[in-house]
Parts: structure tokens; C-alpha cells; sequence
């Protein structure tokens, strides 16, 4: 991504959570954001950045609304005119000031976090609402990560954001409320930025670096709170895999065949230390096991040395405390290295009649895995095609692809 794009990125939920602050009208105030985040990115690689780039995108975009308030404004009043020919009435709420709002922004990705995750919102509509606005994931990116139709996520993001229309900014004592929805927002930005659901590159760095800057955000707020503090372990314990991930042409490398030399040493020690001081004092949760997987991992100085046993036995407690469909794929893999193959297939059997997997390319891929290792190149170079149709990500896509025509020689 170019600087003045980055830039931009970083840019744009703070605008647009100055905008709410002064109109709480979400829905305008994200499309006179997009307008000025087109404006910016036509002009400032010509012209230069401004010296103040967040006051200048507050600006053009407090123009915008406005433009679009006395646009209304002018409508409705020719409306109410040709309907009663009486004295018309002031329908729409006056013109957002078009000079730069003031005041720090260092708070303001949070706070908008918080305000998407809104209480009278179902959990279905907040997190896909707080990517949109916060994480600035596509309706394409969202609905692959929570495995439905684009239209159907196009929808419900237009529905939430109508449905907190005036609300306001959350007050400190409502957030604790919302803290499940904003974690599992900032999981998924995450998990989009360390491996993309679409596209041509298998990583979006800067989404997986936001991610992880929100998360350190919410951290010093929060900083006994077990499950905040393990989900910032988790990320810096992933993405510390990020260098050793893709090869020089950008093709994927699987964590089996990683040069784990390339892993981030500081990373790893971070998240280690935040996973060892929590652990010993909060309530267990699933992003503390997530964390401890991901350390296992990070422990074994070559893939043979991974201790398995340990994995299988804690994604088995993942399952009880977070069950779900990719949990269940990640146990039947980790079961598959401690007790075989066929006992990984047996599980995933039990797994892929999950309707949400059944978009999802990742059943194909895990079931080729254990039929290669079951000694069947010939069943599992049938399912990593079958896997490589389904894949959405290029470098997904061309390593299945890959992995079967190996298995086909």
C-alpha cells in the first residue's frame, strides 16, 4: 500500500468520529468521509499533504454534510410547499460547521469502536459495522469472514448503521458491555490483515499492524482484564510469523516449512510475557487459549519439535469454552498429529456438517492435508482442487493448486 493510501487508512475513523460528535448520523457522516478520502487521494499526491491532513479531511467532509444538509433541506422544502402551501418548517437538523473540529484524537479509533458495538445492535450487525467503519474492510472482505452472501452483509451494515442514528458516544460505564463485540472486532481485523480473504498478496500488514495498535489502545485502559491482554498476546505471537510467511515471489509458505529464524524474537517474547502475567491472575478465556496455542507454536525451534499433544489438549478446552467451526478444524488437525490421520478425518467428518463451513475453502484443504498424510495423493489431490475453486485469496489458491499437482506426478 502506497503512503498517502496508509495515511489515509489511518485517517479515516478518526474523521469520522469527529463528524458523529457533532451530527451522530452515521450513515451521512461515513459517505462525506468516502468523499473526502477520494478528494485527498486525487489531490494531495499532486499537491502535497497538508499540514494538518486530519483537519483537512474534517473540513472537506464537514463541506460535504453540509452541502448535502441545505441540498435536503431545499428538497424538502419544495416538497412542503407543493404539498401544503403553508409556512414551511425547519425539517432537517442545520448544517454541520464546516471548520475543523477540534479537540485529541488519540482516543478516537476506540471510541468508535465502542460506539459500533452499540447494545440495541445484535451482535450479528456490530462487528461487521465496527470493520466497516474502524477496520475499513469491503462488504466483500466482511461477508467472507463471516461466511454469508455479500448482499446479506451489504444489508445488515446499512441496518446498523440507521439503527444508532443520534445515539451518541458511549459513556465509560457502558463500554464493559460492549468489550465482547469490540474484542471480537478487533480479532477479526486482525485475522483479515494476517491472511486476506481475497486478492492478490496473502497479507495486509496494515490492517494486522492497526489491529494490534487498537488492541495495545485498549490494553493500557484495561490492563487486569485476562482476555484483553490475550488477545493482544495472540496478535503479536502470530504476527511475529509474518516475515517467514511468503517467499521472495510472494507465494505461501506453511507454518510446517517456515524458516523460523525469520520469526519476530520480540514479538514472541511480548506476547509470551503478556500471556504469562495474565494467565497467573484472570478467568480463562478463548483468546488466552489462542494465545497459549499460538506460544506452543512459537516455542519449537523446528516444526518436529511442536508439541502436539499439548495443542490437541487445548483446543479440545477451546471447544468447551468457544466452540465453533474453525475451532473444530483446528482440533481435528492437531488430534490428526498426535493420534493420525484418520482420527483427523473421523473428527472433520463431524465438523464440515457445520452449514458455515460450506462456502469456506478450508474444509477441502484440511481434508487434503490428512489424506496426503493417510497416504492417498491420489483422494487428496482431488480435494486441494476442490479446495483451490473455493479459495478467494490468489496465493491461497496457487499453493493448493500446487500442493495437487505434486501429488498428481
Amino acid at each position: 500500500m502506497r503512503p498517502i493510501e496508509l495515511q489515509l487508512r489511518e485517517l479515516a475513523p478518526l474523521v469520522l468520529s469527529a463528524l458523529l460528535r457533532r451530527t451522530g448520523d452515521f450513515g451521512a457522516a461515513e459517505d462525506a468521509v468516502q468523499e473526502a478520502l477520494v478528494a485527498a487521494a486525487l489531490q494531495w499526491p499532486e499537491e502535497g499533504p497538508p499540514d494538518n491532513p486530519r483537519g483537512w479531511l474534517i473540513t472537506v467532509a464537514s463541506r460535504r454534510m453540509a452541502d448535502q444538509y441545505r441540498s435536503d433541506t431545499a428538497r424538502q422544502r419544495r416538497e412542503a410547499e407543493a404539498a401544503t402551501q403553508l409556512v414551511e418548517t425547519d425539517l432537517v437538523a442545520p448544517p454541520v460547521d464546516a471548520e475543523p473540529v477540534s479537540g485529541p484524537a488519540g482516543d478516537d479509533s476506540l471510541t468508535l469502536l465502542f460506539l459500533c458495538c452499540h447494545p440495541d445492535l445484535p451482535a450479528s450487525s456490530q462487528v461487521p459495522l465496527t470493520l466497516r467503519a474502524v477496520g475499513g474492510l469491503t462488504t466483500r472482505e466482511i461477508a467472507a469472514a463471516f461466511l454469508v452472501p455479500e448482499a446479506t452483509m451489504a444489508q445488515r451494515i446499512s441496518r446498523a448503521k440507521s439503527r444508532i442514528k443520534g445515539t451518541g458516544f458511549p459513556p465509560p460505564q457502558e463500554r464493559a458491555e460492549r468489550l465482547v463485540a469490540v474484542l471480537h472486532v478487533l480479532y477479526l481485523i486482525f485475522n483479515e490483515g494476517y491472511t486476506a480473504t481475497e486478492g492478490a498478496e496473502l497479507q495486509r500488514a496494515e490492517l494486522a499492524v492497526e489491529a494490534i495498535r487498537i488492541t495495545r489502545q485498549l490494553h493500557r485502559t484495561m490492563p487486569e482484564h485476562g482476555e484483553v491482554a490475550g488477545l493482544l498476546a495472540l496478535m503479536l505471537l502470530t504476527d511475529a510469523r509474518r516475515p517467514a510467511r511468503t517467499a521472495a515471489d510472494g507465494s505461501l509458505v506453511p507454518l510446517a516449512e517456515q524458516d523460523r529464524s525469520l520469526w519476530r524474537a520480540d514479538a514472541i517474547a511480548e506476547g509470551t510475557a503478556l500471556l504469562d502475567a495474565t494467565i497467573s491472575h484472570a478467568e480463562l478465556g478463548p483468546y488466552q487459549l489462542q494465545a497459549a496455542i499460538a506460544a506452543v507454536h512459537s516455542g519449537a525451534a523446528r516444526a518436529e519439535d511442536t508439541d502436539w499433544p499439548q495443542i490437541a489438549a487445548l483446543y479440545r478446552l477451546l471447544r468447551h469454552l468457544a466452540p465453533g467451526p474453525m475451532v473444530a478444524l483446528n482440533h481435528a488437525v492437531a488430534v490428526a498429529m498426535v493420534e493420525g490421520p484418520q482420527a483427523g478425518l473421523r473428527m472433520l467428518a463431524d465438523a464440515e456438517r457445520d452449514e458455515r463451513l460450506a462456502r469456506s475453502h478450508r474444509v477441502d484443504a484440511v481434508r487434503a492435508h490428512l489424506q496426503e498424510q493417510a497416504g492417498d495423493p491420489a483422494t487428496a489431490a482431488a480435494s486441494y482442487l476442490a479446495a483451490a475453486r473455493k479459495a478467494t485469496s490468489l496465493p491461497e489458491r496457487r499453493y493448493l493448486e500446487r500442493k495437487a499437482a505434486a501429488l498428481q506426478v
